[in-house]
């Protein structure tokens, strides 16, 4: 993590129990969170951060599990079915507790950097969590890439029905959310895309739904291409130009 500065964050979830986790900084401009996906803080995240600095962003990276600078799917699987207090990855209609500290952490933020609000990526077991965060006043943007939970209910959404609400609410008034599939991604199928336009986009597009070609799973990080040619770099070209329209003169 060099370059990064870290702190850790301690903020209550909604049964009030106190969670920390380290949280690691590096960057000028528009603050962007991005919220690790299940194998954990490796390379390919970091280089994603890096991207995003390159092109005018803050990025804060909250380490939520696992161990930094590499992958372990297997065993932060493990290590995220122990950790049910702020993860439940089965859940239909509500979220996992852990949204309540990302919250937390959002607001921290906007006050930290004296910004308006922030920008947030959120990835394979975290990717619904950037859209549960725009019912937050501090989230004025949220990517949510290959979203996959709850697990095994591909039809079904990650939320409660009273986010649903104030999140449509939210993005009534925001430039539209953005998610990002594989067309082949047995994780992220397309009945999650369904579920998405049925819950947001009934009467307008809140949400930009956009399916990659190919069997791929993490679009931005393990299977990104770095080819302007190529699906997954064009996304994350709509990412940044997204962060950047709807961050655009961010400040208090």
């Amino acid at each position: 993590m060099q370059g990064y500065s870290c702190r850790s964050f301690a903020a209550p979830l909604a049964d009030g129990t106190l969670v920390a986790h380290d949280v690691y900084t590096a960057g000028t401009g528009p603050v962007v969170v991005i919220i690790q996906e299940l194998p954990g803080i490796g390379q390919e995240t970091l280089r994603l951060a890096a991207r995003l600095r390159e092109a005018g962003f803050t990025t804060v990276l909250p380490h939520l599990f696992g161990p930094l600078g590499r992958v372990s799917l297997l065993g932060n699987l493990v290590r995220v079915f122990c950790m049910r207090r702020e993860f439940r990855v089965f859940e239909t209609g509500r979220s996992s507790p852990v949204v309540d500290w990302l919250r937390a952490l959002c607001r921290d933020l906007v006050d930290r950097h004296d910004v308006a609000g922030v920008g947030t990526i959120g990835m394979c077991l975290t990717g619904n969590f950037a859209i549960s965060l725009l019912a937050d006043d501090a989230v004025l943007a949220g990517v949510a890439s290959q979203p996959s939970l709850p697990i095994r209910a591909h039809g079904a959404l990650h939320m409660t029905d009273a986010d649903i609400a104030r999140v449509r609410q939210r993005l009534d008034t925001l430039e539209p959310a953005l998610a990002l599939r594989f067309e082949g991604d047995p994780m992220c199928t397309a009945g999650k895309f369904d579920a998405y336009a049925s819950a947001f986009n009934d009467d307008r597009e809140r949400i930009r739904l956009r399916t990659l070609p190919g069997k791929g799973h993490s679009v931005l990080t393990l299977d990104f291409v770095d080819d302007a040619n190529h699906p997954t770099d064009k996304a994350l070209t709509e990412v940044i130009e997204y962060f950047h329209t709807a961050l655009a003169a961010n400040r208090n």
